[in-house]
């Protein structure tokens, strides 16, 4: 992990050198501008007629097997996060780049922007009725901070140096060093029970039983829980938040109960036959032709587009760089050229995909045309100091995936792989793709069965060109293991974005990231050129800073073919039973899941 320590200066010191002068308010964002005014009623995309009541049930892959969402091993159940536990600040799904106060009723950064100072709502409890206070926002930090949790928080919190709690229910955060986005990803610090956790351990070692459902200052507490196989969340009828305007409107059902199933073939099944009320679809098929019968029919089970605005980010079959066969860069590339995305997408996909195109898709931080004056700012020296690190593509190329649309042709593609595969030094023998002695063969870890009508064709292109792939579904559990060890050959993978990149790039992309195990930095990547424009872009002064360094950072993604670029979509695929009413305005940047929080049942049921 990188580290960033202020040497020499102790929490006392610092406390001497934070600035008096400092803004209040009641949300914060990265640009100043907040669209909702102090004393606002509720969300515009949650609705005044909303009621609360009901019942609602939901489904999820796999199993769970512990009850802290925060450590990494084992699996927790889906829901836990968003319904138990709660930040101190929230996200508005209307900007890209702002927070309005939940747990911290008052939000104050200081002028020099070298910390953030948090008041907190005296009315905030958590479930057993104790109030929330600065301590638990301590322990909360330090804690995630901490090798008991899951490596992401350090890397995300890493340059919130520390916290001092000024007075019961006010704390200041420390920062290491001067970040635009740093104070809203301070307001993101989940906020744990400090009596709690110290009473039943945090993590590893922690002698309390796994399934001991947490106490937490959210909307719901665990009900009943059926290990691995269902659980109950239940509103918690004492809420502190009921009312509160970036709460309002919102979780209105009664109970929620989340029933896991084998596969996503068997739960389109069981959501079919009436099992749960709400799917978020996101295979072609199952959208196009899967969602009939008798339920549809006669309206009781309803699907409908949802348009959004989000960065869509990139999806695709992502290379193991820690394995010697996919170290080459040509190799990598070999590997995009031999997917027919145009053919799958009419014949599988029944038109409904668009290319990924960026790491930042659907957005305009993705990197267009050739690098423009601030972007080569950013590359030049990098080149000068890493030439062996920075593709000379980055100069020349504009990002584009391989294509078959004519005057392409997939004949043409595996002739160019071809190609670069020999120039890495891979020859034909008997039928093979061989390099001293050694046949090019890998697995794709797959974890459903929807997965197979790609990668069927996919295998046969790439045994055109000698290359022995087979593609395997295991089972979600053991998937999740496999991938937080990093023991798999090729995977598909999502690296989703926000409309504001920063911190969690770390995770995704940085050198620091590669050896820890429940990193997300998947591919393995360790690059200096790349860890330097990781760096620009989380400590960009501007919008035009960071747009800069998100398309520099992207061009040098996607010139080392770290993934064969799959597909996104600019709506959401929603099923759901009809009974749900909604309110009449949508948000802008959301997934289904945050939109159905706004949802509620009319007659109660």
């Amino acid at each position: 992990m990188l580290k960033t320590l202020l040497s020499g200066l102790t929490l006392a010191a610092l406390a001497l050198l934070a600035p008096q002068d400092s803004r209040a308010a009641h949300g914060v964002s990265i640009d100043g501008k907040l669209k909702y005014p102090a004393g606002f009623a509720q969300f515009d995309y949650a609705s005044p007629a909303a009621k609360k009541g009901g019942s609602l049930t939901l489904h999820d892959l796999g199993s769970f097997d512990k009850m802290n969402p925060f450590t990494l091993k084992g699996t927790p159940p889906f829901g836990l996060d968003s319904f138990v536990f709660e930040t101190l600040a929230v996200s508005s799904l209307d900007e890209p780049f702002t927070a309005y106060g939940l747990i911290a009723k008052d939000i104050e950064l200081a002028t020099d922007k070298k910390s953030v100072t948090y008041t907190i709502d005296e009315r905030a409890k958590f479930s057993d009725g104790s109030p929330v206070t600065a301590e638990d926002v301590k322990f909360s930090l330090d804690t995630l901070k901490s090798d008991k949790a899951h490596p992401f928080y350090q890397m995300y919190y890493q340059d919130i140096s520390g916290a001092e709690v000024l007075e019961p229910l006010k704390i200041r955060f420390n920062f290491a060093k001067v970040n635009r986005e740093l104070h809203m990803i301070a307001s993101q610090l989940p906020v744990l029970s400090k009596k709690f956790y110290e009473q039943q351990g945090f993590g590893e070692g922690s002698k309390a039983d796994p399934m001991l459902p947490p106490v937490g200052s959210g909307p719901y507490i665990v009900k009943e829980v059926n290990p691995g196989k269902t659980i109950t969340y239940a509103r918690n009828p004492n809420y502190w938040a009921a009312d509160h305007p970036a709460r309002k409107g919102m979780f209105n059902f009664d109970t929620v109960t989340v029933k896991y199933f084998k596969d996503q073939v068997v739960g389109v099944e069981a959501f079919k036959a009436g099992e749960f009320d709400f799917m978020w679809v996101n295979v072609a098929k199952q959208w196009q032709r899967d969602l009939t019968g008798r339920l549809f029919d006669s309206g009781k089970l309803a699907r409908k587009k949802f348009p959004h605005k989000n960065n869509a980010g990139m999806q695709g079959f992502l290379c193991n760089t820690r394995r010697p066969l996919f170290s080459s860069r040509k190799v990598r590339q070999a590997l995009g050229l031999a997917f027919d995305f145009e053919w799958a997408n009419e014949a599988l996909f029944f038109g409904q995909y668009t290319r990924n195109n960026s790491y930042f898709s659907n957005s305009d931080l993705a990197a267009t045309g050739l690098p423009n004056e601030a972007e080569l700012k950013l590359l030049k020296p990098l080149q000068e100091k890493h030439p062996e690190a920075m593709p000379p593509e980055v100069f020349t190329e504009p990002l584009a995936a391989p294509s078959t649309t004519p005057p392409n042709s997939l004949r043409g593609n595996l002739k160019q792989a071809q190609q670069l595969l020999a120039a890495e030094g891979w020859t034909i023998q008997n039928g093979v793709l061989t390099k001293d002695g050694q046949p090019f063969k890998f697995e794709i870890l797959l974890t459903g069965s929807f997965f197979d009508r790609v990668m069927a064709p996919y295998v046969k292109n790439l045994a055109k060109l000698g290359i022995k792939a087979e593609y395997r579904t295991i089972d979600p559990a053991l998937y999740e293991d496999r991938i937080k060890k990093f023991d798999f050959d090729m995977v598909v993978h999502v690296y989703g974005q926000s409309q504001s990149p920063g911190n969690e790039q770390r995770d995704n992309w940085a050198s620091s990231s590669a050896d820890h195990p429940g990193g997300g930095n998947l591919a393995g990547i360790k690059s200096p050129v790349v860890d330097s424009l990781v760096d620009a872009l989380i400590y960009a002064e501007t919008q035009d800073d960071l747009t800069a360094a998100c398309k520099a950072l992207d061009r040098v993604l996607w010139h080392n073919h770290y993934v064969v670029p799959n597909w996104y979509l600019a709506y959401h695929r929603v099923a759901f039973a009809s009974k749900f009413k909604m309110p009449e305005t949508l948000p802008q940047y959301y997934n289904p899941y945050q939109l159905l929080w706004t949802w509620w049942a009319e007659d109660g049921k």
